[in-house]
């Protein structure tokens, strides 16, 4: 089978493997779609995420769905047959986060395409897959595998959005209009929000977040553009640039709340303390998701205007122009891989 696998830092390769049977607690699924993301262009482009590095060759990808193709022993699920979507983490269970129902910063989880660990936690990006039966989730009847492919990066923006607090009736500033920030503003609007103000650098960005149901749309390189708020009752931040921060400091109400949800390159970024302190503004991080998983399928389920955001669908033997595309923002917003039936 094909296989989408990082050997080190601009070495992305299509590799032969061996089709894996399902060991114990495991499932075999057969994946149709991949949606690239954001981690697995820096595995690409910068090998490693963050702190994360890479030391060994690794399969890519956690926004996988397919079918269920067989179980291992002791494992069971989802009729063989079904669509599943995959979720990508396994918390430990007994950290002092999981006790603490925070299973997305549990210190010793398991995540697909993940190089946090060593050896690294192999992804999705194969034909055929074996993971834990419990991380499989039924896809809801009449949710077709490509939107459902959104699940995962939904699930990160629905958690951002929960970590903000109650945003019905509010304001809300997006900074960065790529896939996650897109979907941070379609779940802003499902959350209630009054109003999404979303900030880029590229217009065709822009437009893929009006299709989300972002209301005013800023050129962050325009301090004349007259969209900009003059203040808002919530900020995310989801560009992943200490520029997109700032915004979200200057621009929140004093008592507000910030979001950070982009990952900032490693090492120390710029950071306007003193208003934080002066405006008493909270600073949350939001990393990952849990529970939300399962609401975020719900939720494509019932939208149709999701379909919007995926601008390409590429087959796995093309993965590096996959690659290429979904780095480039000026052409793509979430671009899948497409494994085959």
């Amino acid at each position: 089978m094909l296989g989408c696998v990082i050997h080190g830092r601009g070495d992305l390769r299509v590799d032969e493997l061996p089709v894996p049977e399902p060991g114990p607690g495991q499932a075999l699924v057969a994946v149709r779609f991949g949606g690239v993301c954001g981690s697995d262009l820096h595995y690409w482009r910068h090998g490693g995420v963050g702190d994360f590095r890479l030391r060994e060759p690794m399969l890519l990808g956690h926004e996988v769905v397919g079918t269920v193709v067989s179980y291992g022993p002791q494992a069971s699920g989802p009729a063989v047959g079904s669509a599943v979507a995959v979720h990508p983490a396994t918390p430990c269970g007994v950290c002092p986060e999981c006790a603490d129902g925070r299973g997305n910063v549990c210190r010793d989880t398991r995540h697909l395409g993940s190089a946090a660990r060593f050896p690294h936690v192999q992804g999705g990006f194969a034909a055929r897959v074996a993971v834990p039966a419990g991380q499989l989730r039924k896809v809801p009847a009449g949710l077709g595998l490509r939107r459902a492919a959104l699940a995962e990066p939904l699930a990160v923006a629905m958690h951002a959005v929960r970590r903000a607090g109650p945003v019905a009736g509010r304001h809300v500033l997006v900074t960065g209009a790529g896939p996650i920030g897109c979907l941070v503003v379609a779940a802003a609007k499902a959350a209630g929000a009054a109003e999404v103000t979303v900030t880029d650098l590229l217009p065709r960005a822009l437009r893929y977040a009006s299709a989300a149901g972002a209301g005013t749309l800023v050129r962050a390189d325009d301090p004349g553009d007259s969209g900009w708020p003059a203040e808002v009752d919530v900020a995310v931040e989801a560009s992943g640039v200490a520029a997109g921060l700032d915004t979200c400091l200057r621009l929140v109400r004093r008592g507000g709340v910030v979001v950070q949800l982009g990952m900032l390159p490693s090492g120390r970024s710029p950071f306007a303390g003193n208003l934080v302190v002066s405006r008493e503004l909270e600073l949350r991080g939001a990393f990952r998701f849990d529970t939300e998983f399962d609401r975020a399928l719900e939720l494509l389920a019932a939208e149709p205007a999701f379909d919007a955001l995926v601008s390409a669908v590429v087959p796995v033997a093309e993965a590096e122009s996959a690659f290429s595309l979904a780095a480039d923002r000026s052409r793509s917003c979430k671009v899948l891989l497409d494994f085959g039936s």
